[in-house]
């Protein structure tokens, strides 16, 4: 495969179900669709943390929550662990990000050349609340999301106008440069994360009224598995919203998600009219999904499908057009994907180190038995989760909590919960004895909290981070974080 420049794309919280090109009846997404219809679509992608800072350190690292220790929004990258960015600069590519990274700070070796107008997390140190997992924190910031839902403006719609033009301006010199070795450039938008606040013109586009009603969400269709509940306790919403409410937010997540797409399309088009298509490759995802009030959730931190899964895209050259490809992918499939895509060799503690596989070769054929893992440690978790999906079979692992098991083929909504039919206890022995092959649920689940709590001891213990509350979103570059 010829190297090629990459152009890396990625968004926040952007669920793979909220795309045209993932069959969403009414998400307009033309920009992206456009893209898919030109290069292959992952049907099974997925975050291996649905929270921020872990995900993006999988992402960065190719390796696994519990391999490198980054549990939660409070332990972020910083450096210590080789990354993409690292092989790229030291085999003398030119890589370079603009927007949010969520690592621990700029100051830190992160990898790349230039962070332009980066968002790392607040003091260098992110959201300790959401370390405290026994029960005692409360995140009321998700029922102001909801209530302040709607058409309007935020700094997190200017941040992404921010980026935009940054990417716009960077791909424009870099049609004038003659790079000796193909470039990479990670474009990190921040939409469609709350605030669930959408511009007037994409809000409009979804009538609330119009939007569909979230899956499983009244009290008595909803899932009761303790971990669920866990979650809905955290985000304070043990109660529904009310209906008007709902609909705002939903109607609201995807005008968002039309803006990101717009602002994709900016850019892209710039690629276009700069002469730098032909020899760029494209890659598009996201850290994570998010709930949308399907199981009277909303956010991430859960091992259902609206919230693990993200959409993934590869376009360029030596791509299949057009393609849709079903085996399981992950974040950290995009580490080799990168190296192949600008044509950095592979080392050989890359076959230890590395948990993925290029999507090139995943495009292909190759790696048809293969699995997604995703793992959670944070906010709203008393126990950890651990998922395996492989093939239509869907395992999760919740540490001293009831195993479940979903047959995707037959079940996508994940609405027939199989851990404990006996027909299917086979399946799940075997998928447990899959995950066992990988780690050990019980001593990762030890590590974790025992680095969670010395971390919050270190700053003066539980009452001291209750105090200190949270800060809702990440502040955009040049905003003040509010604590409450």
């Amino acid at each position: 495969m010829q190297p090629k420049n990459l152009l890396f794309l990625f968004s926040d919280q952007h669920t793979r179900n909220a795309l045209g090109c993932y069959g969403h009846p009414m998400v307009r997404t033309p920009h992206l669709d456009s893209l898919a219809a030109r290069g292959t679509r992952f049907r099974n992608a997925y975050t291996n943390s649905p929270i921020c800072v872990p995900a993006r350190a999988v992402l960065a690292t190719g390796r696994y929550v519990f391999e490198t220790g980054y549990w939660d929004n409070a332990k972020p990258y910083e450096g210590s662990v080789p990354s993409w960015h690292h092989r790229l600069g030291h085999a003398g590519h030119r890589v370079e990000s603009i927007g949010k990274l969520h690592f621990r700070s700029a100051r830190d070796p992160n990898g790349f050349a230039a962070e332009h107008i980066p968002m790392h997390v607040v003091g260098g140190q992110g959201d300790l609340l959401g370390s405290l997992r026994d029960g005692s924190a409360l995140l009321t910031k998700y029922r102001g999301y909801l209530d302040g839902a709607g058409a309007g403006d935020s700094t997190y719609i200017g941040y992404d106008r921010d980026i935009t033009q940054a990417a716009i301006r960077w791909l424009t010199a870099a049609a004038e440069r003659s790079d000796e070795r193909p470039w990479a450039l990670f474009v990190s938008l921040v939409c469609p994360h709350p605030p669930i606040i959408a511009p007037q013109r994409f809000y409009e586009l979804y009538p609330p009224e119009d939007v569909p009603w979230p899956r499983q969400f009244e009290p008595g269709l909803r899932p009761e598995h303790p971990a669920i509940r866990d979650i809905r306790d955290f985000l304070g919403l043990r109660e529904p919203p009310p209906e008007d409410v709902v609909r705002r937010s939903i109607a609201a997540y995807y005008g968002l998600c039309s803006y990101l797409d717009d602002n994709v399309g900016r850019i892209l088009d710039t690629l276009e009219s700069t002469g730098l298509t032909a020899s760029t490759r494209i890659l598009y995802t996201s850290d994570h999904g998010e709930a949308n009030g399907d199981r009277g959730i909303w956010g991430k931190c859960n091992m259902y499908e609206e919230t693990i899964g993200v959409p993934m895209i590869l376009a360029g050259e030596d791509v299949p057009a057009g393609a849709v490809v079903d085996t399981p992918v992950s974040l950290a499939d995009c580490f080799p994907t990168v190296l192949d895509c600008v044509g950095v060799p592979r080392v050989a503690e890359d076959r230890e180190a590395l948990r993925g596989e290029s999507l090139f070769e995943i495009a292909r054929g190759g790696h048809p038995d293969r699995f997604a893992f995703s793992e959670f440690h944070a906010a709203a978790s008393s126990t950890a989760s651990f998922m395996i999906r492989q093939g239509t079979t869907k395992y999760v692992h919740h540490v001293g909590y009831p195993d479940q098991l979903f047959d995707l083929g037959t079940d996508p909504d994940e609405e027939h919960d199989l851990g404990n039919v006996p027909a299917h206890l086979g399946a799940r022995r075997q998928m447990h004895r899959l995950l066992r092959s990988l780690l050990d649920p019980e001593e990762v689940n030890g590590r974790a909290r025992t680095d969670q709590l010395a971390r919050i001891a270190a700053v003066g213990g539980r009452d001291a981070v209750l105090a200190r509350g949270s800060f809702g979103y990440t502040p955009a570059p040049g905003e003040t974080p509010e604590f409450r």
